[in-house]
């Protein structure tokens, strides 16, 4: 049975507009000030239902968020152009893996393994906080609200935000103690940082003897297919394999809204190419783009982002290949016609110490916010890590 929506009057729709008129004023006059920014974004985006808290009837769950109808729309919209964009294109084969992955799977990946975050614990309460967050929240507290800061803890506190990523566990907990960090909630000490591995447990079957995980990341059911696929591709390289689908990670302390949650989705490439030869034929088509780059010898000396030609960056050896380079290229045309301000999107190498167990180089692609500079691409070099350790462990040849 079709039902007709009974048009607006004329009345109702100015008083509509005049509405959000009065947010957008609201929302600019704010602007300046980050955390009412992003509070008054937040209010507004749950109001009109663009997304709001899973489960909220029974009080939510941290880290879980509903997609409502505007935000379903915009969600699909961006997937609809990173399909075109990206995997029509490009000419790239599409597949579609189940979440829930067997241990086998991720032991040879080294999920099982290294897939951590360092982690502290309230001694008193057992609540859970990720180490890293807690000296960056202290670092960017001090050095906005502080004015009795002299320059030289300035010029300390802001090389620990540069460097913070490449601290290993001992370095984080020093620079708690040193600090006099504490729990944020009852301001009780903590434990020394430990790793946490993020990854959901579960048992396949009802034995309960075959364990597995909701996969962190769609990758790997891109590798396990990789025969398969260089087979479908007339045994010829290079190709790329594509995937959209959820991820799962069981983080520490979920917040700042969308951008830090347990479930999300990935929208995932692999390209395999010959070792010998990382070229790539169409790298001419980006070779001349320039945007911000923040390469680690920068962040380690203190400098700021600069704006560099991309094929100089590879000519130069900054970025390790032609073929990264290219990718970085697409990205940064996707993200800019999407309507990403270029003065705010940023490519920073990843520092030593905070690489991927599995990446020979890796570069993200950051967007500045209400948040400060937010990952939002991941793009590296896995050489040849993951084919490697699968072909060491699989069962069928």
């Amino acid at each position: 049975r079709a039902i007709a929506a009974k048009p607006h009057p004329p009345q109702t729709l100015a008083a509509a507009a005049a509405g959000a008129t009065s947010t957008t004023r609201k929302l600019a006059a704010m602007a300046g000030n980050r955390e009412a920014f992003r509070v008054a974004v937040g209010n507004t985006l749950e109001r009109r239902l663009f997304y709001v808290p899973s489960f909220k009837i029974y009080g939510g769950v941290a880290g879980l968020y509903d997609y409502g109808p505007p935000g379903c729309a915009v969600k699909a919209n961006v997937l609809a152009f990173w399909r075109q964009h990206f995997v029509l294109e490009e000419g790239m084969l599409e597949v579609d893996c189940p979440c829930v992955t067997p241990e086998v799977v991720l032991k040879a990946s080294g999920h099982v393994e290294k897939f951590t975050d360092l982690m502290v614990k309230d001694e008193k309460t057992g609540s859970c906080y990720r180490a890293d967050h807690l000296l960056k929240d202290f670092c960017k507290e001090k050095l906005e609200n502080d004015n009795t800061l002299s320059p030289q803890k300035e010029e300390e506190l802001n090389h620990i935000l540069a460097v913070l990523d490449d601290l290993s566990a001992e370095q984080l907990g020093a620079k708690i103690k040193e600090y006099g960090i504490a729990a944020p909630d009852t301001k009780n000490p903590l434990s020394d940082p430990y790793p946490f591995n993020l990854m959901f447990q579960t048992s396949i079957g009802p034995s309960g003897l075959s364990t597995g995980y909701m996969r962190p990341e769609t990758a790997q059911g891109i590798f396990v297919n990789f025969k398969d696929l260089y087979y479908y591709n007339g045994n010829k390289l290079p190709f790329a394999a594509a995937q959209i689908g959820q991820a799962f990670r069981n983080e520490i302390s979920p917040r700042q809204g969308l951008l830090r949650v347990r479930e999300f989705t990935l929208a995932e490439i692999e390209h395999f190419v010959d070792p010998e030869d990382k070229s790539h034929p169409k790298f001419s088509d980006v070779s001349d783009l320039e945007f911000l780059m923040f390469p680690r010898e920068d962040q380690l000396t203190g400098r700021s982002a600069t704006r560099v030609r991309l094929g100089e960056a590879v000519s130069e050896g900054t970025v390790n290949n032609e073929t990264l380079g290219f990718f970085i290229g697409r990205v940064y045309l996707f993200l800019t016609q999407l309507g990403i301000d270029k003065d705010r999107l940023r490519f920073r190498q990843h520092l030593p110490n905070e690489m991927a167990h599995y990446a020979a180089d890796c570069w993200d692609a950051e967007i500045e916010c209400s948040y400060g500079w937010i990952e939002c691409v991941g793009i590296a070099d896995r050489s040849a890590y993951d084919l490697r350790a699968h072909s060491v462990c699989i069962i069928i040849r």
